[in-house]
Order: C-alpha cells, then structure tokens, then sequence
C-alpha cells in the first residue's frame, strides 16, 4: 500500500522539480543510486519497469527505503497496461507513470488513490488524460514531439495543464531553462543525470555532486 497520498506525490514532484528514473537488476546498485539521489536533495525517485523480474527488484528496494530513506516517494514508471499497475501498487509504489495513454491504467490508479501520470504527445491526448484524472501529464519523448515548443503550444489554450518533459532533457542551464522556460512543471531524467560511466565506475559521491548542482541550477531557473 501506497505510504504517501497523491496530493503529497503532486506537490513533491513540484518542489524538487527533478524525477531521475533509473533500473538496474543489480539490488544494490539501485540502493546506491537511490541513497545518491537523496543525499543530492531528490526526495521522488521513479524506479523503471524494465528487464526480467523488475517488480521483484522493486519490492526489495521499496521495502529498504521505507527504513533507510522513509521521507522518499518512490514509485514506477514504464507501465504499460492495467494489471502491472495493479501489481506495483500492490508493492507500494506511490505513483505510476506511463509512456502511453490508457484508461484501464487510470481507472485502477484512482480506485486507490495514486497518481497516474500518462505518456502524452498531442493537446487531445493531454485533454483526455486530464478527464481521466491526471494531474501531471508526462510529455514522451520530450524531444521527439516538439521539445520546449510542443509545452508553449499546449500551454497556450490549456494554461491549467501540467507537463513532465521526459526524454531530451539535460543537467545543463541551456537545456533545463528551455523547459521551464516554455512552462514545464518538472522534468524526468535518465541516463543524462545517471550516466554508465557512473555506474561503471560507481561514482556514487560523484552522482550526489552531480545531482544537487542538477537541482541548483533548477531552484535558481524557477526564480526568474
């Protein structure tokens, strides 16, 4: 069961700004990315349903960050259909995000009270999500679909929209400033932030550094 309630999911997500996404069967080297991640000022951590047995690995790490991070909201990401939905919140992730839209997913989600966020290319797609319930609607892949300028569109007729770039989003200040810029309200990042030769090299103060310069950068954009 879920621990954080979706309006503290929303209102995380729109404080740190940052949602690093990440996967790896390794337990351990999630732990440590995870623990990275946090101690860089990242308090959401969307953890990618992706490889065999994921949700395996996901309960492990969910069931180690209630005690080793309790303040962290962890949920999951690249679900695809309902009955994987139901399955990560029956291992307690706390939101769910998508790189499609599907009903099914978003009427299993708000049955229990967790935030969806659907994948979304197009302003009818955005439209429908939010009759579906969606509070903040993943924009994937960000780069593919119109980059900063697909979010100042949609903006423009649906002011009241919230929009997660995810996919061509950089720890830079040209690129980060031309997302919030054109109105995003939170940007997901991958590899870009969570690189192999961190990994490889298991650089975890190295990605803590790296995260909380990330974060920096953003606090300052929303300023202006």
């Amino acid at each position: 069961m879920a621990r954080f309630t979706r309006t503290d999911v929303i209102v995380r997500m729109r404080e740190t700004g940052i949602i690093p996404i990440f996967y790896h069967k390794d337990i351990e080297t999630c732990r440590n990315v995870i623990k990275a991640s946090f101690a860089g000022g990242l308090k959401v951590f969307e953890f990618t349903n992706r490889g065999d047995f994921a949700h395996e690995v996901f309960s492990e790490l969910n069931k180690w960050a209630e005690k080793e991070v309790p303040e962290l909201i962890m949920g999951v990401g690249s679900v695809v259909d309902a009955g994987t939905t139901s399955l990560y919140i029956q291992l307690g992730a706390n939101f769910i995000v998508s790189p499609l839209l599907n009903a099914d997913m978003a009427r299993v989600c708000n049955r229990r009270k967790i935030l969806w966020t659907p994948g979304c290319g197009s302003v009818s797609e955005t439209s429908y999500a939010e009759e579906l319930g969606a509070d903040i609607i993943k924009i994937f892949p960000g780069s593919s679909v119109g980059g900063p300028d697909f979010i100042k569109s949609v903006k423009g007729p649906c002011p009241w929209t919230s929009l997660m770039p995810t996919g061509g989003v950089e720890p830079t200040i040209e690129n980060l400033k031309s997302w919030y810029d054109a109105g995003a309200v939170c940007v997901g990042m991958g590899s870009n932030l969570v690189t192999k030769d961190i990994i490889a090299k298991k650089d975890w103060d190295g990605l803590s550094e790296k995260i909380a310069t990330t974060l920096k950068i953003v606090q300052t954009l929303r300023k202006k």
